[in-house]
């Protein structure tokens, strides 16, 4: 953003300085109008209704990504106040949790509930090796 600026503020200057050093007379006509004024005054108007096009032209794309970002930026607002909800909840549960375990003498999860290892519905190589080598056994 501050790039372009830059562009366009050199841009403008130089613009500046080319109409300033073409001062002689010109008439312009469009249609039915003329218009007899230095040429440098031509210029600078020409180039101000050219900035003035330009900026309606894009100003739809520009407010379009303003409201792009305060929607994102509300959903945001809005994910983070869920999420510090959610952790609030969350951190409710684990002090009632360790609340219930001390009062029924139970130290650990690990002790309540042990996981199982589930069974693989595949067989590994190293199984297929072992059954094989059992095949070939003389018995």
């Amino acid at each position: 953003m501050q790039l372009g600026l830059i562009v366009g503020i050199l841009f403008a200057i130089v613009a500046a300085v080319f109409a300033m050093q073409n001062i002689g007379p010109v008439v312009v006509t469009f249609g039915f109008w003329s218009f007899e004024g230095s040429l440098a005054v031509v210029l600078l108007v020409t180039l101000g209704l050219g900035a003035l096009i330009a900026g309606l032209v894009s100003s739809p794309a520009m407010i379009r990504r303003q409201w792009h970002n305060a929607r994102q930026g509300r959903y945001l607002s809005d994910l983070e106040r869920r999420l510090a909800e959610e952790s609030r909840c969350n951190d409710e549960l684990r002090a009632e949790l360790a609340q219930l375990r001390a009062t029924s003498g139970v130290e650990s999860a690990a002790e309540t509930v042990a996981p199982k290892a589930e069974e693989k519905p595949y067989l590994s190589l190293r199984a297929l090796m072992a059954a094989d080598s059992i095949d070939k056994k003389p018995g």
